[in-house]
């Protein structure tokens, strides 16, 4: 089976080949978004006694020109667009959240949900695009370690110390900031937040800095049906939601924030355990060779490094 062969099965509604599909004269819910939307539309998806329907589609990142017919068609039958913002012109296609809601019908509804990022759990963590390819991410884990950065910055080599004493008082400011950018993001952006859940949700708020568990997507998929009117449950999702990578949980973050969960000293990734020194060594040869990356991290991350006190590691005597 080709790639093509297997993208055009897993989104067989979206691409008008699953025949063995029933009829369903349900209201269309169109879900938009990054990988949070799958994720969020498998929650709505499992309201029970729901008067609408969903399908699955490719994330946006993914999607290509070649897409757009499809995506038009479905835009054209929807009563509700449920999408993250996203700006005009996205990747050089009409992909925008306002582009695609003027291609709805005169008789739908936008409501905008959040890009979801809480570093409160990970403050070390960061994702960091290169504007020539937005696609490109570090080796081992798609995530940055800001402490990395910092060493590749101060020009340490893999086996330095590379960790960082930070206080109780920084991490608790980090998850504050990160909140807190979340929020403004929201008030701008959304009809919709959850940044005010993150901190309630404790240890279980994400897996990652993007990948929110499964508390904070019931809590969002609630808003969005009180935000169009439906007056129906969110029920529990038994499995794990947006499970393919967990990052290293530390101590004296869950301290700082006093909570009571187990720490995790390793990466999972894909089911796979890696050491988090592994992750760094191989991240910090990288960075060696892709140097523009130090550079991005800091511009995009100075505040977060400044919290953390990572602007002042420096270089080896």
């Amino acid at each position: 089976m080709t790639s093509d062969t297997g993208r055009r099965k897993h989104y067989g509604v979206f691409y008008g080949e699953d025949d063995a599909a029933p009829v369903d004269d349900r209201p269309l819910w169109l879900v938009v978004g990054n990988c949070q939307a799958e994720a969020l539309r498998q929650v709505l998806d499992a309201v029970p006694d729901r008067r609408y329907r969903t399908v699955r589609i490719p994330p946006v990142h993914e999607i290509e020109r070649s897409d757009l017919p499809y995506l038009d068609s479905l835009l054209a039958a929807s009563a509700v667009l449920v999408s993250q913002p996203i700006r005009a012109g996205y990747r050089d296609l009409p992909l925008g959240t306002s582009e695609l809601a003027e291609r709805l019908s005169s008789s739908a509804t936008c409501i905008r949900w959040p890009v979801i990022r809480y570093a409160g759990l990970y403050p070390f963590q960061a994702i960091v695009r290169h504007p020539a390819d937005r696609s490109v991410v570090p080796p081992v884990v798609p995530y940055h370690d800001l402490r990395t950065v910092a060493a590749a910055r101060a020009g340490l080599s893999p086996s330095s110390v590379w960790d960082v004493d930070v206080s109780a008082d920084q991490l608790r400011a980090a998850a504050e900031a990160s909140r807190d950018e979340l929020a403004r993001r929201e008030r701008r952006d959304c009809d919709v937040g959850v940044s005010d859940v993150l901190g309630p949700c404790g240890a279980q708020a994400a897996h990652t800095i993007n990948h929110p568990g499964n508390r904070v997507l019931e809590t969002l998929a609630r808003r969005i049906l009180d935000a169009a009117d439906v007056r129906l449950s969110v029920p529990a999702i038994s499995r794990t939601l947006l499970d393919s990578v967990h990052a290293p949980l530390e101590p004296r973050v869950l301290t700082a924030l006093g909570l009571d969960a187990a720490p995790r000293y390793h990466w999972v990734h894909h089911g796979d355990r890696l050491s988090v020194d592994d992750v760094h060594a191989a991240q910090l040869n990288w960075y060696a060779a892709n140097p523009d990356y130090v550079e991005l991290a800091i511009t995009r991350h100075a505040h977060m490094m400044d919290i953390l006190g990572l602007l002042k590691v420096s270089t080896p005597s």
